[in-house]
């Protein structure tokens, strides 16, 4: 029995570590000693919103659920499409946004700060032309409303269905008063701070959006040809059937992407909670570190 709970002990080590290494890359350990441990002002508090959304197994299902959303706005998928790399580089991209997330989310004000404009300077530089001769440019505050408004609204979604522990009404209003103050430090002009004003802002938005042909094979590339090995392929179909779950039904018409509430509800759904959970078990011990500052 003991050699029995020491090799489960192993799996879950060397699954976490895996897991890890894919979303924080190389510099993951280094990184994670610097953002909690480094002394200083943060943000944001031990107890607030952001901390518990952030920091929870549903940001695999919501992130990409924000990813497929966010690619119905034409601009700002022709801005990603040319612009970042994510087909040739998909696991950097990944490690860079989980990066910038934990350190706007965990670090200190001022490297939070520091992120936010590392980001606007990026975001400065990237301008261009859409394949139907509308020109866009990342910097728009218009447009990264929108990026902010779909990934917000697509993380909290997550949260309510996959997360260890939902948030109250309140404590949902909180969470996006918490983004709202990353937003505006990364050029987002009057951001949602509750889930009422987020639901607006969204709707604002329905007008501008559809599926370019870029968007669909975007989608196609992110949920059917993801760049993950023969052994992942399982867990990463319940991932992406539980990403498309979670798109407002109007988005995954959009995209053509199939929705049977039946399957959703009797299959897909439990099927996210588990691979949750279970992400939740292996990523323990990684979090356990995190909280003793160890790197």
């Amino acid at each position: 029995m003991r050699a029995t709970g020491t090799d489960g002990h192993g799996v879950r080590e060397r699954l976490g570590s895996a897991l890890f290494s894919r979303v924080a890359g190389p510099e993951g350990p280094k990184n994670r000693a610097r953002i909690h441990g480094t002394p200083g002002p943060r943000w944001f508090g031990p107890d607030r919103p952001i901390r518990a959304v952030h920091g929870d197994a549903s940001m695999f299902i919501g992130g990409l659920s924000a990813l497929l959303l966010q690619s119905l706005h034409p601009l700002a998928m022709a801005a990603v499409s040319a612009h970042s790399g994510f087909r040739g580089d998909p696991w950097g991209r990944l490690q860079r946004t989980s990066t910038f997330l934990a350190v706007t989310t965990y670090g200190t004000a001022e490297s939070a700060q520091d992120a936010c404009e590392r980001v606007r300077a990026v975001h400065e530089r990237v301008r261009g032309v859409t394949p139907d001769g509308q020109k866009y440019h990342a910097a728009d505050p218009h447009l990264l409303g929108w990026v902010h408004v779909a990934e917000v609204d697509s993380f909290l979604r997550a949260h309510q269905r996959y997360g260890a522990r939902p948030l109250s009404a309140a404590g949902r209003d909180a969470y996006v008063a918490d983004t709202a103050r990353v937003a505006a430090a990364l050029g987002v002009l009057d951001p949602p701070t509750t889930v009422a004003e987020l639901a607006e802002r969204l709707a604002v938005y329905r007008g501008e959006l559809r599926a370019t042909p870029q968007a669909r094979d975007a989608a196609r590339f992110l949920l059917l040809n993801p760049p993950v090995p023969l052994v992942a392929r399982l867990p990463y179909g319940v991932l992406a059937a539980n990403a498309v779950s979670l798109l407002p039904p109007w988005a995954a018409a959009e995209l053509r992407l199939p929705r049977m509430p039946l399957v959703d509800n009797v299959c897909v759904r439990p099927l996210g909670s588990a691979f949750t959970a279970a992400v939740r078990w292996a990523m323990a011990p990684q979090r356990a570190r995190t909280v003793r500052g160890v790197a």
